[in-house]
């Protein structure tokens, strides 16, 4: 089973993780998985912190001759930060200057209590959006199993704030993708793009914060991955719960689940065709699942993110000896949605690898092509 634990806290040393089951003999491309990093890391809206960082990999184990070897892969990213924060890290000594003012929005009151903590930077360093630099370092690595199988998996920005890009975009169109990269916000419309850049400046000069919506599309899924027996193999409650664990989601949908809700239901069934001897839909309204299992149409997702809720606007709360006060701020983006959706991407990756390993289960990628090829071919023949 593919899995993996992550560690490190925002102004630690570094953020590490192990990942655990991933095959042999996989070609791995640690320039691309930086580049997701790098992705991440861009987007008008963020913060300083960006121009600090220089995020990439560093390879402990399970790596070896630009393959991998089927032990239990360790990466670790360095945090540049760190040399300005080794004080208030220090793993030995207490930092004298506690904090004791809990900022709502975050995870800071609700942390202190549930752990017992009288320093609620304990908390926030590691429940910081910052942890979310490893992830995506996991989901570029399970990016370079799904390459195998020509899957690919594209975002874009559909909304920040009250601006929206309505524009009609093919995300597997690599012109269309070239486009929505080279913008600052991660969208397709020019003058959409626009309209975000000016409300993410009048929201700095404000102090304030803005989230918004990114669309992911995942290609070249075959069908069969998840299932309907339990739950908790359904591919929807698997991809939406990962998703909806990235810090500031606070809503997903699948296909055009919220509209569809609006809908009588003969007019939002994908109804299904044979197209080249295969089985397909003439619509994707369920967004590449049905039941809990992929179709392989396209699987569409939205994540809806609230504002970041660090703001210079201060507003009431209370400290952890029961005064009223007003929230501090502490460093922070103004916008982050633009690296939502990278995030997104990645997140999904890995969530996708770990499903087809379970399908097309192989201790070394050849194995596993013998399976998939194998399956495909019996859906042809079918």
């Amino acid at each position: 089973m593919l899995r993996y634990l992550d560690a490190g806290e925002s102004h630690g040393k570094a953020l590490v993780a192990i990942i655990e089951g991933f095959p042999s003999n996989v070609a791995i491309n640690v320039e691309r998985i930086n580049r997701q990093l790098y992705r991440r890391q861009r987007g008008y809206g963020r913060g300083n912190r960006m121009k600090i960082e220089k995020d990439k990999i560093d390879v402990i184990s399970g790596i070896r001759g630009g393959k991998t070897t089927g032990s239990p892969i360790c990466v670790m990213i360095q945090n540049i930060d760190y040399d300005n924060w080794k004080e208030v890290m220090d793993i030995s000594k207490e930092y004298p200057e506690k904090v004791k003012i809990p900022r709502p929005g975050h995870a800071d009151l609700n942390g202190a209590l549930k752990y017992n903590i009288d320093d609620i930077r304990n908390v926030y360093e590691r429940a910081s959006a910052r942890e979310t630099a490893i992830r995506v370092a996991v989901g570029a690595i399970s990016m370079e199993l799904l390459r195998e199988f020509n899957v690919k998996i594209n975002s874009r920005t559909i909304s920040i704030g009250d601006v929206r890009d309505e524009s009609s975009v093919q995300l597997e169109n690599d012109e269309h993708y070239a486009a929505i990269e080279s913008s600052l916000v991660r969208c397709f419309d020019k003058i959409a793009e626009k309209k975000m850049i000016e409300l993410i400046n009048k929201a700095s000069s404000l102090g304030e914060t803005l989230g918004g919506c990114v669309e992911i599309k995942a290609f070249n899924i075959p069908c069969g991955l998840g299932s309907y027996v339990s739950y908790d193999r359904r591919m929807d409650f698997r991809i939406m719960g990962a998703i909806a664990s990235i810090q500031g989601v606070k809503a997903v949908e699948i296909g055009d689940g919220i509209f569809a809700s609006t809908q009588f239901g003969s007019h939002v069934n994908d109804e299904i065709i044979i197209n080249n001897g295969m089985y397909k839909r003439n619509s994707n309204y369920a967004g590449g699942i049905e039941g809990g299992i992929t179709n392989g149409m396209p699987i569409n997702i939205r994540a809806f993110m609230k504002p970041i809720p660090t703001t210079k606007v201060e507003i009431n709360t209370v400290d952890l000896m029961g005064n009223i006060k007003k929230s501090r701020y502490e460093r922070s983006d103004v916008c982050a949605v633009p690296a939502l959706g990278v995030i997104c991407e990645n997140v999904v990756a890995f969530e996708v690898a770990k499903a087809f390993l379970e399908k097309f289960s192989g201790d070394s990628i050849e194995d596993i092509k013998n399976s998939y090829d194998y399956y495909v071919g019996r859906i042809i023949r079918r």
